[in-house]
C-alpha cells in the first residue's frame, strides 16, 4: 500500500529481511514504532539494527518484519 505523506514523500508499507532492511525504515515492534538509524553485518547473512532509541536488534537470514518505508519524489 502507498499513501501520501507530507512534503511530497510517499509512505510504503514493507517486508524486510536482513537483505533488504535499510536505514531509515520505520519497524514496529512491540506496539512502538523503532527507526533504523544504522546496521551492522554479521556472520551468516545475519544484521543489527541499531534503533536511533539506542536499542539493538539482531535479525537473521529467516526474520521477516513489516516495515515503513519513506520515498522521497523527486
Amino acid at each position: 500500500m502507498i499513501e501520501r505523506a507530507p512534503h511530497g514523500a510517499l509512505v510504503h508499507n514493507i517486508e524486510v529481511t536482513a537483505t533488504t532492511v535499510q536505514r531509515g525504515d520505520i519497524i514496529q515492534l512491540g506496539g512502538k514504532a523503532h527507526r533504523v538509524m544504522d546496521l551492522f553485518q554479521l556472520s551468516q547473512g545475519a544484521k543489527q539494527l541499531l534503533f536511533e532509541s539506542g536499542e539493538l536488534l539482531t535479525i537473521n537470514t529467516r526474520t521477516r518484519l513489516d516495515a515503513v518505508r519513506m520515498l522521497r519524489r523527486r
